[in-house]
């Protein structure tokens, strides 16, 4: 057994992450209140495809970093709800091919504008016009942040 200590939990990274969080589940709300409730791994399906354009369910899972079932499942819900087509890969008649459908698009973009006027509202009620600086700074910082690479251990 390593006897190693681990160094204590920084006061404010647990505070960052806690608000990270709980923003995060706020924005996902906002998001998400139409008639098609998604999961995240649905979400994250959506927009990988939207971003990336058709690919594979094996691409897909490689990409998401989860099993082939895991994504097979995913994909059954996006299917379910007509918002992911599959055609025959033209290089391969073997394999399909996934793409977001027009109504997949369609609920993505209602989600995008959904979750940016809730930002846009939450910021005018909660942020002061001398803190919008301030706040400008913050997600600077957090930027920051999120590029730094993570730490060997």
């Amino acid at each position: 057994m390593d006897k190693r200590a681990r160094p204590s939990a920084d006061p404010l990274g647990v505070r960052l992450a806690v608000a990270i969080k709980r923003l995060r589940s706020r924005v996902r709300e906002a998001a998400w209140d139409g008639d098609v409730p998604l999961p995240i791994a649905q979400v994250a399906v959506l927009k990988r495809l939207r971003n990336d354009g058709p690919t594979t369910a094996s691409a897909l899972a490689a990409a998401e970093h989860v099993t082939h079932q895991a994504m097979a499942q995913t994909l059954s819900g996006l299917k379910r709800h007509r918002l992911v087509r599959t055609a025959v890969d033209p290089s391969d008649g073997r394999k399909g091919v996934l793409s977001v459908t027009a109504a997949g698009n369609r609920l993505f973009e209602s989600a995008v504008a959904s979750r940016d006027a809730w930002l846009a509202r939450a910021i005018e009620r909660v942020v002061t016009p001398s803190e919008r600086a301030a706040l400008e700074k913050a997600i600077e910082l957090l930027e920051r942040i999120a590029d730094a690479e993570p730490s060997e251990s």
